[in-house]
């Protein structure tokens, strides 16, 4: 192959970086474009350097592996580098072309890099079904602390603790913020009402998911409907099973 494979690092542990960097550099036919410490700059770098190949870290800080992918509309072939146990590699191999679980030795690393350029030299570029991956991992994690959503051009974690209530938008969710702020988010009511803390959210309305705490008083609004008021001015409407389970967890 003439053209050199384009390969991008984002891994948080700079020994992990040194050990791919310094192997990755034998190979003649691959060129190192880049190396990220965590998932803002890594999903950043691949838009503007358009790499073939991504090692990417699973557990970083600010925005994970999974976290950032949400956000790469055509992502490359990826190797996972990572410490997840054979439960998580069930999900990594949906979507990668391997995976290094670390501490990894440099014969496994060879393995890895020697099966990367054979399926990217001798035909196009794997097809990551990423999609299945990304839905696959959500489906199985278990609460969720924090979402990650793209405001214009950036990319935001918001912590759950900081949201007042969740929309329905189509195929997409407005997040509805303590501090008055809004943001759309692709994803749906049923996955949200799965993996919030249901201690303190509740789905009151087929359309309306609300933080409990954020409750400021309820009225009658009309027969067998109820009006939620939140403490950000939002008023919404709850469904009769929505304010019996609501009832259910006030009054218990």
């Amino acid at each position: 192959m003439n053209t050199k494979i384009k390969v991008l690092i984002i891994e948080d542990e700079e020994l992990a970086r040194i050990l791919l960097r310094n192997f990755i550099e034998k190979y003649n036919n691959i060129e190192i474009i880049g190396e990220c410490e965590n998932g803002f700059d890594g999903a950043i770098a691949i838009k503007e350097k358009k790499p073939d190949l991504i090692f990417l870290d699973i557990q970083m800080p600010k925005l994970n592996g999974f976290e950032m992918l949400e956000f790469i509309e055509s992502p490359p072939a990826i190797i996972f580098t990572t410490a997840y146990d054979n439960f998580a590699i069930k999900a990594f191999e949906l979507g990668a072309i391997d995976y290094l679980l670390k501490p990894f030795s440099q014969k496994r690393l060879k393995q890895a890099i020697d099966k990367t350029m054979n399926l990217i030299s001798n035909k196009p570029p794997p097809n990551n079904n990423i999609n299945n991956l990304l839905q696959y991992v959500h489906e199985e994690q278990e609460i969720i602390k924090r979402i990650a959503v793209k405001n214009r051009n950036n990319i935001e974690i918001i912590q759950t603790s900081n949201i007042e209530r969740i929309e329905a938008q189509d195929d997409y969710v407005f997040i509805y913020t303590n501090d008055g702020k809004r943001f759309l988010k692709n994803s749906t009511m049923s996955y949200l009402e799965k993996h919030l803390d249901s201690t303190e959210f509740i789905r009151i309305h087929r359309s309306n998911i609300i933080r409990i705490d954020r409750i400021s008083k309820i009225e009658l609004y009309e027969k067998d409907t109820q009006l939620i008021f939140l403490k950000g001015g939002d008023k919404i409407k709850a469904s009769r099973n929505g304010y019996k389970a609501l009832k259910a967890i006030l009054y218990k």
